[in-house]
């Protein structure tokens, strides 16, 4: 197992009992500290016109004290920054090293013939790789047909690692069509989305829509109005994919500049699987190979030959990707990936929901009335606490994985989600962040560096249907800590 790679002979619950819980937590106990907020942030509080029941926030010095506490043992819905839990918790079990090897296998003892046939069917076994791209498959099949083979009877993809983690991508806010709402899969590509590209033909003055991947039983319907004169705007372009029969169509509408040159727009245009199979038909057919009968579902045999594998990127990279941009497939394929290792192979939300549990309370981290659900944020259900969020913040400042998982954070006026906040001079660069945003909930944790040089934790926890009205106080927080 890779734990026992990256913790040795130890393991990863010795590793972090021992390791982390005895020498990483401080800090004061969940009754201690100010129950009401800062004299110097109670005007932007009430500003706000939320109620302070709405509100659960714990300000500390990373390594030190609790500064202000206002009701952080209420378990709040966390929205996107439930994000920082699933990749800390992947960060500190698997270490900054992990990859995710996806790997191309043939029945034992199979040949290629001397026409670049292999005998029998060509494996697939997925690894829940949450960065996975056509690049990477095209090079992967390239590697294949570098090796002699060129036609392949059959394709089996073999997904075990993850059990039945498939969701309905309408369920959440009822927009089954955006990528954000992306079924998790074991053999992801490109997030399973869909590109459609406009192509200015200037002669004709129209666009013309393509689908990147063509994929079997999805069209492309409507029209999109070409407009003469200089490009003064995003091109304002509609793309809905509503059913049809036993596939989909991609509706187009709008106007664009034709000044504006080629553009793309991303959707989920049907079910991974289906995603997969139209890519792996495109790249290898434009390799010069050929498929004979199809693509199922199926299981790698113990003692198949590996022929080509691809490893992604390390976690510390992919995390950067989960919490900078927000990505909730990508957070919910480490969730799942959590469950795999730890839990074994199968995995499901609930699997990695129980491992993320076990490692976060190995670590001392408190985690009554939590709910782990899928890992992403996504959901109307997940709830943390902000006094365990904080411990947990604080347990990471103290790791020596702190500068990979405090990097993948966006910087206040810098990148990520947090590009075009606290941009002014005391702020801009000062602050690690994570956000959070639903309809109804608004949340803000990471790290603030103070005028002093000291750092700062945050996390705030905003539960209301005017949650939205939280954002100058969040902010006027960051400002007070990094004038400290």
């Amino acid at each position: 197992m890779r734990l026992a790679g990256w913790f040795g002979r130890r393991t990863w619950r010795e590793r972090l009992g021992a390791g982390l819980a005895a020498c990483l937590l401080a800090g004061a106990a969940p009754g201690a500290g100010a129950q009401s907020l800062p004299p110097e942030l109670q005007q932007a509080w009430k500003a706000t016109r939320l109620p302070l029941s709405a509100l659960s926030l714990e300000i500390r010095e990373a390594g030190g004290p609790v500064i202000a506490r206002v009701q952080a043992d209420a378990p709040r819905n966390p929205a996107s920054v439930m994000k920082t839990v699933t990749t800390w918790a992947a960060l500190s079990a698997l270490g900054p090293d992990y990859v995710w090897r996806t790997r191309l296998l043939s029945d034992p003892g199979a040949r290629v013939d001397e026409q670049g046939t292999l005998q029998g069917p060509l494996y697939i076994q997925a690894a829940g790789d949450p960065w996975f791209r056509q690049e990477d498959l095209w090079s992967l099949l390239r590697e294949l047909r570098l090796r002699g083979v060129k036609n392949l009877s059959e394709v089996i993809v073999d997904r075990s690692r993850f059990g039945d983690v498939a969701i309905d991508p309408g369920d959440f806010d009822d927009s089954p069509d955006r990528p954000y709402n992306a079924s998790p899969d074991a053999m992801m590509v490109n997030f399973g989305a869909t590109r459609v590209v406009f192509l200015p033909d200037a002669r004709s003055r129209q666009w013309i829509p393509l689908l990147d991947p063509p994929t079997r039983d999805v069209r492309i319907e409507g029209q999109l109005g070409w407009l003469e004169g200089s490009c003064k705007a995003s091109p304002g372009v509609a793309v809905d994919v509503r059913p049809s029969g036993s596939g989909s169509v991609v509706h187009v509408s709008g106007k664009a500049f034709g000044d504006c040159g080629e553009f793309s727009v991303y959707r989920l245009a049907g079910r991974q699987e289906d995603h997969f199979e139209a890519l792996f038909r495109l790249l290898w057919r434009e390799l010069g190979g050929t498929l004979s009968r199809g693509i199922r579902a199926g299981r790698t045999p113990a003692r198949a030959s590996v022929l080509v594998w691809h490893d992604s990127p390390t976690l510390a990279d992919v995390i950067r990707q989960v919490n900078k941009h927000s990505n909730n497939v990508m957070a919910r394929m480490t969730l799942l990936t959590l469950g795999a290792e730890i839990n074994g192979p199968g995995a499901t939300a609930q699997s990695g929901g129980r491992a993320v549990r076990q490692i976060l309370q190995n670590q001392g981290v408190d985690t009554t009335g939590w709910v782990l659900d899928n890992g992403s944020g996504l959901s109307r259900q997940g709830r943390v606490t902000a006094h365990g969020l904080a411990q947990m913040l604080d347990v990471a400042w103290r790791s020596p994985m702190m500068p990979e998982f405090v990097s993948s954070l966006a910087i206040s006026g810098v990148d990520g989600t947090v590009r075009r906040r606290l941009r002014a001079e005391d702020t801009r660069g000062q602050a690690h962040l994570k956000t959070g945003t639903l309809r109804d909930s608004r949340a803000l944790a990471g790290y603030v560096r103070g005028a002093s040089g000291k750092r700062y934790i945050l996390v705030s926890l905003v539960n209301d249907p005017g949650a939205a009205a939280v954002r100058p106080f969040d902010d006027a927080v960051v400002e007070w800590l990094a004038a400290r």
